[in-house]
């Protein structure tokens, strides 16, 4: 069998190849003992070749096909490729290719497809797991679930559907063989990921890359770590991926190296599924320099040449940090590995951090709007009546659903009556592990010793020893200084001010349900025109200041940012996406938190551009609760928050031109929308919203 495993691989990648010995001790394991086997190895071992030459080997003595949970969407399309290299056909059922999935279905029943990769999404659709996957589980032959770290919310990158994984395991054939793989668990993860696959034969080996050679530069602003890549990425060997941490850094980024002449392309999981498709094709075929990617492109993405990879902005975990860096150097001899911390990163750890599994109270008043309501609600349906944005709503539904507390069916979620246990004790544990992760981030920042063994102690490696190649090691081989010209260059594109705020057109869903009489199209009469902010609190450029300045005590707007302002209003009146008309007077959105920013703001903004200062409009006290909830339970609090005096109402009637409406930021868009309402229904010509910030 040994011997027909070593032929199946030399298809799957070249007639040198030859199999490591865990990559044989898991193979045998799974055709011959039909064990749950879990590969914690490093990036570019071989794992991928274990189920391949495992689904070969299985299907030559009559098994079914295997099926494997594969995260990404370029892991998949990856995987099928190298599948038809071993004469092994491979068919993929995802969001992106749902036309495909009658005639799919229809080879695998005819027995003509032997690997189905499945998105763990794919588990929890009601159609595919009320009629598919039981099928699939009968016949499966192999099991293989890639990144399996993911099952684990001790995990870098938990993620909900993953668990799903636990029903499908208990419907197998019980002598059906499991293959889970991961690089990147630490002891932890892979005893919790080891225990829910149960009796599984753990094979862990060394985390070392020999092809990495590690660094660090720390440089003392955005426009610096910008200026010296721009300097320094045609220094860099081959192509390869910057990863950023934000989808506005990565444009930002992306733009200002196209500037610089370099081919580069943005990736990040707003961009549509064509652009990124088209992205990862021009970075296989080294038509562009470095894809700037986010998190996006994590976990799946296959160049074995990859020559780099750069860090705009470190991680929060330095085994998310290992499992990122791990695309580079598959099979080339040395790759660069290279971060540019910033001191913003811990900014946008605590947003992310925010995101996480909401507290005992905000879950009960899910469950008992879904067991009050007697059917099924959409998200949509239910964020009206719940204090819970839709990302979090619907990661808190999935995990309730894994738990058995609800249950997702078409047309929404319902509730099961199964009792279910905030495991409070975990969730702080498992919060108290990520601010663990971070401090470990920020020493590896300032780290003086080997680089690749720290990881891999934050990995539990067994075998760690210096690496001899790192800038720690070996000595730095990059300066961190940047010229005059490039730094003047990095800051003039990041000194940009001006981002669109696009006015909102339909009032969120289920108004009706909590007695605000607002539903479908918002009347274009009662609609806000496109407005502008200088910039997003997550840019680059002016996201610092900007959160230094609305983070900060309460005071007049300062001269720094002011000169945005005037730069951006005056971008405005001339651009290409210009104002229809100039506008006529200055109306200021009344603040609680920042009366006396606001206050200076709107004066000066109506001293500058020589207009009326019209007034204030008040805020009530429920408007505060607004900044912490979704859209529907925003509108709701807002809805009759603000009041129109009948003085300011009188003004902007007389105006021969629409109001420039002032806030400090801009989040979800509504306060603008409705306050911007109210002067329109009051008699204003138009409304122009205006804003130091938008946070997306």
């Amino acid at each position: 069998m040994r011997h027909e495993a070593s032929e199946v691989l030399k298809k799957l990648a070249g007639p040198a190849a030859e199999l490591r010995e865990d990559q044989w001790t898991a193979i045998e394991a799974l055709v011959a003992g039909h064990r749950r086997v879990l590969c914690v190895q490093r990036t570019g071992w071989g794992k991928s070749a274990v189920y391949f030459v495992a689904t070969a080997l299985l299907r030559a003595r009559g098994a079914g096909p295997t099926v494997i949970v594969s995260p990404l969407l370029a892991l998949m399309r990856n995987q099928v490729d190298a599948a038809a290299r071993a004469g092994i056909t491979a068919r993929t059922i995802n969001s992106a290719n749902l036309e495909e999935w009658d005639a799919i279905t229809a080879e695998i029943a005819s027995g003509s497809v032997d690997v189905l990769l499945v998105s763990p999404e794919r588990l929890n659709n009601p159609a595919f797991r009320d009629d598919v996957l039981p099928k699939l589980a009968a016949t499966t032959g192999l099991l293989v679930v890639d990144e399996a770290h993911c099952v684990s919310d001790w995990g870098h990158d938990f993620r909900p559907d993953y668990r799903r994984l636990r029903t499908l395991l208990l419907d197998l054939a019980p002598d059906t063989p499991v293959l889970a793989t991961t690089a990147t668990a630490n002891s932890r993860v892979t005893a919790d990921v080891a225990e829910q696959l149960g009796d599984a034969l753990v094979l862990r080996g060394s985390l070392d890359r020999e092809s990495l050679r590690m660094g660090s530069l720390t440089l003392p602003s955005p426009s610096h770590r910008l200026a010296w890549l721009g300097e320094h990425l045609g220094d860099l060997p081959g192509s390869g991926i910057i990863y950023t941490l934000t989808v506005a850094g990565a444009h930002e980024t992306a733009a200002y190296l196209r500037g610089q002449g370099y081919e580069v392309a943005a990736y990040t999981g707003k961009d549509e599924t064509a652009d990124r498709l088209g992205a990862e094709a021009d970075l296989l075929d080294n038509r562009i320099k470095a894809l700037v990617a986010t998190s996006a492109l994590g976990m799946g993405f296959d160049k074995p040449d990859l020559g780099f990879v750069v860090h705009l902005g470190a991680p929060s975990s330095p085994i998310a940090y290992y499992q990122q860096v791990g695309r580079a150097g598959r099979a080339v001899k040395k790759a660069d590995v290279l971060l540019l911390p910033g001191k913003e990163d811990a900014d946008i750890w605590r947003y992310f951090a925010s995101l996480a599994f909401p507290p005992e109270h905000q879950v009960r008043a899910v469950l008992d709007v879904l067991a009050g309501a007697g059917r099924a609600l959409s998200t949509m349906a239910l964020e009206p009546r719940v204090e819970l944005r839709h990302s979090r709503l619907e990661l808190m539904l999935k995990v309730l659903d894994v738990d058995g507390a609800v249950r997702r069916v078409k047309g929404g979620w319902e509730f099961t009556g199964v009792p279910w246990r905030h495991d409070t004790e975990r969730y702080a544990r498992v919060a108290a592990a990520r601010e663990a992760e971070q401090e470990a981030m920020r020493r590896y920042s300032a780290l003086t010793t080997c680089r690749m063994e720290f990881l891999r102690g934050q990995l539990d490696d067994q075998e760690t020893a210096p690496c001899g190649r790192c800038d720690n090691c070996a000595g730095a081989w990059y300066s961190s200084e940047v010229s005059p010209e490039a730094l003047a260059a990095a800051r003039a594109h990041l000194g940009r001010a001006g981002v669109e705020i696009a006015p909102r057109k339909k009032w969120p869903t289920g108004m009706a349900a909590v007695g605000v009489g607002l539903t479908g199209n918002i009347p274009a009469r009662e609609q806000a025109l496109p407005g502008r902010a200088i910039g997003r609190l997550s840019d680059l450029g002016w996201g610092d200041r900007l959160r230094s300045l609305l983070t900060g005590p309460d005071g007049p707007v300062s001269d720094e940012v002011f000169k945005g302002v005037v730069t951006t209003l005056a971008e405005w009146a001339k651009g290409d996406a210009r104002w229809e008309q100039r506008p006529a007077g200055v109306v200021v959105i009344g603040s609680r938190h920042a009366p006396e920013l606001l206050g200076s703001l709107g004066a000066r903004i109506a001293e500058v551009g020589r207009l009326p200062l019209l007034g204030t409009v008040p805020s009530g006290a429920a408007t505060e609760l607004a900044s912490r909830t979704n859209s529907a339970q925003r509108v709701r609090a807002l809805h009759g928050g603000f009041s129109i005096p009948p003085s300011l109402a009188e003004a902007v009637r007389d105006l021969d031109g629409p109001v420039l409406l002032v806030d400090d930021q801009v989040d979800s868009g509504w306060t603008m929308a409705l306050v911007a309402r109210g002067l329109l229904l009051a008699g204003a010509k138009g409304v122009l919203p205006f804003a130091l910030a938008v946070t997306a």
